[in-house]
């Protein structure tokens, strides 16, 4: 297969959201003459998850520019590994070491405003008489957690839309970290309640990346569109050949 010298930038929702989440970065990226794709993410286990966005990245026909929002970030350490991937941005995402979880990052820092805001489901796992527990946000609670610098009204869309997340995806142990072969960078969300931002810069600065700080809440892709797609773009002049 020809491989395109221009990138796809292949973007990675996290927990608790989908895809529209990158809605406003998207026009961003495709006015700057990028092509953009940005696919619904299982949330059903990191491992599976990462596999099935791995192999979304395989069909791409050239260089990939990975960006993982929250728990995409864990998402694209294993995937990231794809040949065809150039780089790797973190946006208020979880950059997780070899052999960690998500648990255990999050657990070496103090708990954001989601910890007590978390309401557990139990949905029926197929071929199996166990259930499995989804995780999401209470919906009355999700704005001021989530989206507090988002307009209200799709805040409460968000809401009431949000993907939830496996709870076997937060004790899963990450068996690669991509980060360590591709250059990264990463942006910490300064007002973000939903991951305390210290876990965000321990992950980068662990990783070397390059990073940069931005005054927003945890949806800094609807917050803040326009220094989203300047990171990225910055990934893709900085790997450019």
């Amino acid at each position: 297969m020809s491989r395109s010298a221009t990138p796809t930038v292949v973007l990675v929702h996290g927990a608790f959201a989908d895809a529209s989440s990158f809605a406003r970065v998207i026009p961003e990226l495709t006015a700057a003459g990028l092509k953009a794709v940005a696919p619904a993410v299982p949330n059903r286990s990191l491992v599976d998850d990462a596999a099935y966005i791995a192999s979304v990245i395989r069909a791409v026909d050239g260089p990939v520019i990975l960006v993982g929002h929250s728990y995409g970030g864990a998402v694209i350490t294993l995937a990231g590994t794809e040949d065809n991937v150039r780089a790797l941005v973190y946006l208020a995402g979880y950059a997780l070491e070899e052999g960690e979880s998500l648990g255990e990052l999050q657990g070496r820092f103090p708990d954001s405003g989601l910890a007590d805001a978390l309401v557990r489901t139990p949905f029926p796992v197929a071929g199996s008489t166990e259930t499995g527990t989804d995780v999401s946000v209470e919906p009355d609670r999700f704005p001021a957690i989530f989206a507090a610098d988002v307009d209200p009204g799709l805040a409460a869309v968000l809401a009431a839309s949000q993907r939830p997340l496996a709870a076997r995806a937060f004790a899963e142990a990450a068996p690669v970290a991509a980060w360590k072969s591709k250059p990264s960078w990463g942006l910490v969300a300064t007002a973000d309640r939903t991951i305390n931002p210290d876990v965000e810069r321990f992950g980068y600065e662990r990783a070397g990346m390059t990073t940069v700080e931005v005054d927003s809440s945890h949806l800094v892709m609807l917050a803040r569109p326009e220094a989203v797609a300047e990171l990225i773009q910055e990934a893709v002049r900085a790997t450019a050949g």
